[in-house]
């Protein structure tokens, strides 16, 4: 399926079996975060943590108490995302694509 695209085409992944090692793992939360929706939610997730950011004195100097990342973008099976293909992600894509059905959109 993967040679059958080209630039610019939407594509919807869903996850048909989580993997069981953490490379394969990364690699599909990173794919996930291609999505235009998980990405806007990431960038105001990011910027929220930024305004509750606690800032305090200790030792002369400014310490900052930050929040952990939002995990909006989890390898789970049954989760959907679509993404425009590009060729960079092709490997990517082919590394894990017994984890995943792809179809255009």
């Amino acid at each position: 399926m993967i040679d059958t695209l080209s630039a610019g085409d939407t594509i919807k992944c869903t996850i048909n079996k989580v993997p069981n090692n953490k490379g394969s793992v990364d690699t599909i939360t990173r794919l996930m975060r291609r999505d235009p929706d998980i990405k806007r939610g990431l960038a105001r997730a990011q910027r929220m943590r930024r305004q509750r950011m606690h800032a305090y004195i200790r030792g002369g100097r400014m310490w900052y108490s930050r929040e952990k990342a939002a995990q909006i973008a989890i390898c789970e099976q049954g989760n959907t995302w679509s993404m425009r293909f590009t060729y960079d992600i092709a490997p990517d894509l082919t590394s894990v694509e017994q984890y995943l059905s792809l179809e255009k959109a």
